[in-house]
């Protein structure tokens, strides 16, 4: 884990019931198409816990971005190495490698370029601005490339 101050933006209550209809439409193959129903072992409990979110793919490779900081799903996927994605019936059991702070400015920008009506609010520069500018919040977004394992449908 980087060796920087802990940083995560809390959902609102609304923000929590957007979440809670989002995973449960793409848990059975609804909504947008860029999103997955994240599922990742609780790093305490042991339990499942799930979360929809957003697919970043820049060189061919796939991203996961943690716009608010370290949430749960984070350190979860962290602490656990693995993660499972899930749209309807298919599920995409991957690895989750993350990646060094110097590396994560492109994927941040693709990824606030893509869904900034989403997720500007969580990012310290305006979408668009060049792949330098993501440089100083880097140490505060976890990002994790997805490494498939199996899946099944």
């Amino acid at each position: 884990m980087p060796n920087v101050e802990r940083h995560e933006i809390k959902p609102t209550s609304a923000e929590r019931f957007f979440n809670r209809l989002m995973g449960f439409l793409v848990g059975y193959g609804l909504g947008p198409r860029y999103m997955r129903l994240l599922q990742v072992r609780g790093r305490k409990s042991g339990r499942i816990f799930t979360t929809p979110v957003n697919l970043v793919v820049l060189d061919g490779r796939r991203f996961l971005v943690a716009a608010r900081g370290d949430t749960a799903w984070s350190l979860n996927a962290r602490a656990s190495g693995e993660v499972t994605l899930k749209r309807g019936a298919n599920l995409d059991r991957c690895r989750v490698v993350e990646i060094p702070d110097v590396e994560k400015p492109p994927v941040l920008k693709v990824f606030l370029d893509t869904y900034a009506s989403q997720v500007q609010r969580f990012f310290p520069v305006k979408a668009g601005s060049p792949v330098e500018a993501f440089r100083e919040m880097a140490p505060r977004a976890p990002v994790f490339e997805l490494q498939s394992m199996s899946t099944s449908s």
